[in-house]
């Protein structure tokens, strides 16, 4: 029998396939098929030669496409023939190949998996309650990481020698952590100490290899009421005791955060499960690879304490990303009764950066923790934690699933591309002024940062400029473009203008939508629903409840209706004193004084405040969703003063009668273009209801009905005008838990195709990508 004559095959391989086991995972199928060649990693991607029988390769393509390594992710798959080397024996793994471009992915740190928690909860295991145990499954990799390829020497492990043990594991391409990069243990690996407030050590001596000691002091301090810096995986957290109301308050008083809420770490998802209603999804969703802090509504079983989350039934849990958090959670879990929680709060003073370095932290943070846990190795990259939560979805036949909506995206998921609907040349997007990201694109990759923060001041302003620096060297681009917001006074619009780079503008709104249609890879018209608090707009005035037809192919942009304007008594002031803009409504649509009772502490504010509405001093108009919403609030007398943005909302979404089926009327205007949506006649209403005595729970239903049902009669009444059937959605406002789940209900009963936000969230931390993607097409449709 004449046995098949053998053939060769060069399969170039892109995406997610550096750093996370596919070179191995590629042997051992090679093996297993009984194939001779090669593999290595390239600037072009992971490139393998193999050499058999056809149905031997038919056997490795197939394993290629069907069982990836938990971390892998092929973008393209390029299979040529490839000439026959003879006596070639066995199958290798080549050393990597450095270059100009390349066209890898690059991984986001992902939680420690399975096998290396089994490894760290073994006494008999070398890495026993080892912090920094990793494998090629698990582990820091975008933190860490200087460039591409992802090599040990261009990460902060370069510094650390391997020892004998993990050389060996290290170099065998049949154990799991072949090629881990950050591979350590207690012996050649980081270490962690215990220091005071003033540098002093405590306990570690700045290098003990006893890690759990360290980690086992730490929550006897913690235990002890006290609060703690602790450095982790992408900068620093402060913790303390979650269930003690004196450590939290005094944690809020030092970081000068009031009343926002703060995130709670538990030890698993059965310790969740006694704060949190968890369904499976959320179990999922907090074990998973990214494992971003999740919010939950609390259980009727609730014991933190109430300043943890005193604005919401929701709780941000989390539960152990890290092998470091993994032991200190062990340990605290034995000192505290179930469920042992603690606040991991982003170490930063309210509106500056994380703190990312040892000497940065005891410098910027000896004011809040008492202790500090450092360990020595560097955080390259400065990544806060990602906060979602999942929420209902329907669509037109009534069946129920569940989607993430995202309030930050950093940890876990950047810098994963969005993917867009073609190729296109590299552009910048700077993002806005707050929750800023940026954006860089590549061919048909979007690379959106991890959340930068407020743009107010030059600690983040610097943050900013060093991820733009990273990402056009990981990404090896060089934008051709950069797109800004049009607001004049934004640092990212003096950054652009002031930059060698041509530069144009995009009216925040408008970004907004082609944000949410680039994310849905939509190309051509739409009508966008932009939701959100402040935008400039094109006519000057402030935006902010905006319908609008945006175009994604040929650009074309007309603003369609508007929210009814209402003043900004004071201007930015009134955005921290919602109680500013809801006298302002008072004035304006002549409704009586006492719908709303002051504290006596603001009526001194009041009377000056009469002044400046009867002048029109300094009170300019907004057609703001989210100015809506805090007038409402503050009308109702639940917030008028806020001390974080979104308050106001978020106090009144959590007062709903969802027993009641009524809503105000809220209709479309047409007299003008652009139309409004008469959002003033539902604050006369509001205004009525409450001074009939009407309870405050029904008037906040029956306000969030009554803006619902009107934004889709209003979306309703363009797509039959246009032709137009798909509708976007985006802004701020989308993160309203009941804006987000009924609204695209009310639009999908209507026969609307309705895009929301998946990958991104839906506030400004969407808005580079929009920049980016209408950056792209003004190229290509040669405008610029």
């Amino acid at each position: 029998m004449t046995r098949p004559s053998p053939i060769r095959r060069k399969l170039t391989v892109t995406g997610q396939v550096q750093g996370v086991g596919f070179r191995p995972f590629i042997y051992r199928i090679a093996l297993e098929n009984k194939l001779t060649g090669t593999v290595k990693n390239s600037p072009e991607g992971v490139i393998i030669e193999v050499q058999g029988d056809m149905s031997q390769v038919d056997g490795f393509r197939y394993s290629l496409e069907n069982d990836l390594p938990r971390l892998a992710r092929i973008v393209t798959l390029e299979d040529e023939s490839a000439d026959f080397i003879d006596g070639e024996e066995e199958f290798c793994i080549l050393a990597s190949t450095a270059g100009e471009g390349h066209c890898v992915l690059i991984s986001p740190d992902v939680a420690t998996c399975p096998d290396c928690f089994a490894d760290m909860n073994n006494p008999q295991n070398r890495r026993y309650d080892y912090p920094f145990t990793n494998c090629t499954n698990c582990g820091p990799r975008y933190t860490i990481t200087r460039s591409i390829p992802y090599d040990r020497p261009v990460t902060s492990m370069s510094c650390f020698p391997m020892c004998d043990d993990c050389k060996q594991e290290y170099t065998d391409p049949l154990d799991r952590r072949f090629h881990a990069q950050p591979n350590a243990c207690p012996v050649c690996g980081p270490k962690v100490w215990l220091s005071d407030s003033k540098g002093n050590d405590l306990a570690g001596s700045g290098g003990d290899p006893e890690s759990a000691d360290v980690l086992k002091k730490l929550a006897e301090i913690l235990a002890e009421g006290k609060i703690a810096a602790i450095k982790g995986l992408g900068g620093f957290h402060l913790a303390c005791d979650a269930s003690s109301p004196e450590a939290v308050e005094t944690l809020r008083r030092r970081k000068n955060r009031p009343d926002k809420p703060l995130a709670v770490m538990v030890r698993d998802t059965g310790q969740a499960g006694l704060l949190a209603k968890l369904n499976e999804t959320d179990r999922d969703f907090l074990e998973g690879l990214e494992r971003p802090i999740v919010l939950l509504p609390k259980s009727e079983d609730f014991n933190l304490a109430p300043e943890v989350a005193p604005d919401t039934e929701f709780i941000g849990l989390m539960v152990p990303y890290t092998p470091l958090h993994q032991v200190l959670m062990k340990h605290y879990s034995a000192l505290r009764p179930e469920p042992a929680s603690l606040v991991m709060t982003s170490g930063n003073m309210s509106s500056a950066p994380i703190c990312l370095g040892n000497r940065e932290a005891l410098s910027r943070l000896s004011d809040i923790a008492d202790v500090f846990l450092f360990h020595n190795r560097d955080i390259l990259i400065r990544t806060d934690d990602s906060v979602a939560c999942t929420i209902p979805e329907f669509d037109a036949e009534r069946e129920t699933s569940q989607r993430t909506l995202f309030m930050r995206r950093a940890r876990g998921y950047t810098p994963s591309p969005v993917f867009l609907g073609g190729e296109g040349p590299s552009v910048l997007g700077t993002g806005p002024e707050l929750k800023n990201t940026l954006c860089i694109t590549k061919g048909d990759q979007a690379f959106v940062s991890q959340h930068i923060g407020d743009m107010q001041n030059l600690e983040t302003l610097e943050f900013w400029k060093e991820i733009r620096t990273h990402l056009t060297n990981i990404l090896q681009v060089e934008p051709e473009l950069i797109v800004r917001d049009m607001h004049p006074d934004y640092m990212t619009t003096s950054v652009a203008l002031d930059d060698e780079l041509p530069s144009i503008e995009l009216q925040h709104h408008y970004a907004h939508i082609h944000s949410v249609l680039a994310e849905n890879r939509h190309e051509g018209p739409a009508i966008g629903i932009a939701l959100d608090g402040t935008g400039l707009g094109e006519d000057r005035t402030i935006w902010g409840g905006e319908c609008l037809l945006v175009d994604s192919r040929t650009l074309e942009h007309n603003r369609l209706a508007r929210f009814s304007h209402i003043r900004l008594p004071g201007g930015e002031a009134a955005v921290r004193e919602p109680w500013r803009i809801a006298r302002g409504v008072i004035n304006d649509l002549n409704l009586p004084v006492q719908t709303m009772k002051l504290p006596a502490e603001l009526e001194k504010s009041a009377a000056f405040l009469e002044q400046i509405l009867e002048k029109n001093i300094n009170s300019p108009l907004t057609s703001s969703c989210g100015r809506l919403f805090d007038a409402v609030s503050a009308l109702c007398g639940l917030c008028h003063v806020i001390s974080y943005e979104g308050q106001a909302a978020i106090v009144l979404e959590k007062t709903q009668d969802f027993s009641l089926k009524e809503h105000y009327d809220c209709s479309l205007i047409l007299n003008d273009s652009p139309a409004e949506l008469d959002t003033a006649a539902m604050l006369k209403q509001v205004a009525a209801d409450l001074n009939s005595g009407i309870a405050v729970p029904a008037v906040s239903r029956k306000f969030h009905r009554g803006l619902i049902m009107g934004i889709t009669a209003m979306a309703v009444h363009f797509a039959n005008e246009t032709g137009i059937k798909t509708v976007g959605l985006s802004g701020g406002v989308m993160q309203n838990r009941t804006m987000a789940t009924e609204l695209p209900q009310e639009l999908t009963k209507k026969g609307l195709k309705v895009l929301v936000h998946r990958r991104l969230p839906p506030n400004d931390g969407c808005i580079s990508l929009g920049q980016a993607a209408y950056g792209q097409h003004m190229i290509q449709l040669g405008r610029v």
